[in-house]
């Protein structure tokens, strides 16, 4: 392949919408939305009269206890909830089962180029959808990036945030009051820090530019080909290499990151923003914000499998997810943020203090939207990743 897709291009440029998210925008894009009147659908009926039961796959923090509860006592339907920490995970267990044994399952917005030749996924009826309740960029995302083969949407939002940096604030402080994702890999920091491999390595190689050890743009550009991909990557592995013993754990899912910072003798590491958010909400010395080098924006969403069985229920829990009252609530459970038009309004005071520390200044416009990733770059990625974890 010598040049991104089309599919790729626009579902591109579309999260490139993240870069002017925040609280005030979303509200103002709400507010003009709700201006038109849209016909929103009725609650699935024959989901909310006979109950039964969905099946979801879906990140492990992202249906509290409560949500779910609720949820249930609304409509009758018993959730069947697994925990995944990876996109990897979702889609190994779809390629295994053949589409099979799932409602719904979470796939990130960026994942469309390696879904789309899996015909792993249906086409999702847009009419049982109240589309109008969501943030329309985000919206917008699943007709332009997951419109498989002219067939329509295949992709809804349902949870969005950054990865960043999270530290303990009774242990550590970021010089001039700003992280950068350097300090995960610093000598001053050795043994006391944490990362994902694969994107704590994307993130290693935004510092590499910012310190002149790569050109500037090399780790964007490296989405473009594998040729333009595998000369940056390799300076990128040796460089973490070099530096993995200053890795105190290498984390995969939310509640590794948070008993790493509480309890594993981690004092700053390159986290999602849900986790640590979590734990503030809790009272606990943790903090979260945007490093210098720009947090790495993402959208989960909710997609339906080729095998799905309950499809009343799945709209129903899709309409139930898209209510303003129930999304807000979940965002001081899970610490992440909603799509979903005035959930804010629902969240706590301290979701609105932590949104404004986590992104100070101009962090918001200086978000990095992840972009699409083909299955090459999966593949080629994976094998610098090994080697480096295999080092």
């Amino acid at each position: 392949m010598t040049k991104p897709t089309q599919s790729a291009i626009s579902a591109h440029k579309t999260l490139l919408a993240a870069k002017t998210f925040n609280r005030r925008v979303v509200l103002k894009v709400g507010a003009a939305a709700g201006a038109v009147t849209l016909a929103a659908p009725a609650m699935v009926r024959e989901a909310f009269s006979s109950s039964g039961e969905v099946n979801i796959l879906m990140w492990s923090d992202y249906l509290p206890d409560d949500f779910i509860k609720a949820f249930t006592d609304k409509t009758g339907i018993k959730v069947n909830y697994t925990g995944i920490g990876s996109n990897e995970e979702i889609i190994n267990k779809m390629k295994a089962n053949k589409g099979q044994g799932f409602d719904i399952v979470s796939p990130t917005n960026n994942r469309n180029l390696q879904w789309e030749p899996l015909q792993l996924l249906q086409p999702i009826n847009m009419e049982k959808v109240p589309i109008d309740k969501v943030n329309p960029a985000m919206a917008k995302i699943g007709p332009t990036g997951w419109n498989f083969n002219g067939k329509g949407s295949h992709w809804l939002p349902h949870i969005w945030g950054t990865e960043g940096i999270g530290w303990r604030t009774d242990l550590w402080t970021p010089t001039d009051g700003v992280p950068s994702y350097g300090d995960v890999w610093s000598e001053d920091n050795a043994g006391k820090t944490m990362g994902r491999p694969h994107s704590m390595m994307l993130g290693a190689g935004l510092h590499m530019e910012t310190i002149g050890e790569l050109e500037a743009g090399d780790m964007w550009k490296a989405y473009t080909t594998e040729a333009n991909m595998r000369p940056i990557w390799e300076k990128v592995t040796a460089w973490c290499i070099a530096r993995k013993k200053n890795i105190k754990i290498l984390w995969n899912d939310a509640d590794t990151q948070k008993n790493a910072l509480l309890n594993e003798g981690v004092i700053v590491g390159q986290t999602w923003d849900g986790p640590p958010l979590a734990l503030k909400n809790n009272g606990d010395p943790v903090m979260y914000q945007a490093p210098k080098e720009g947090s790495m924006a993402w959208v989960d969403g909710m997609a339906i499998p080729v095998g799905a069985k309950n499809m009343d229920q799945i709209y129903a829990f899709v309409e139930f997810a898209y209510m303003a009252e129930p999304a807000g609530k979940a965002i001081d459970k899970h610490g992440y943020n909603s799509p979903v038009i005035g959930a804010d309004k629902f969240a706590g005071a301290q979701y609105k203090k932590n949104f404004a520390e986590a992104y100070p200044g101009d962090s918001l416009a200086n978000l990095n939207p992840w972009p699409a990733e083909a299955p090459w770059y999966a593949e080629v990625r994976t094998e610098y990743r090994n080697k480096f974890v295999n080092a």
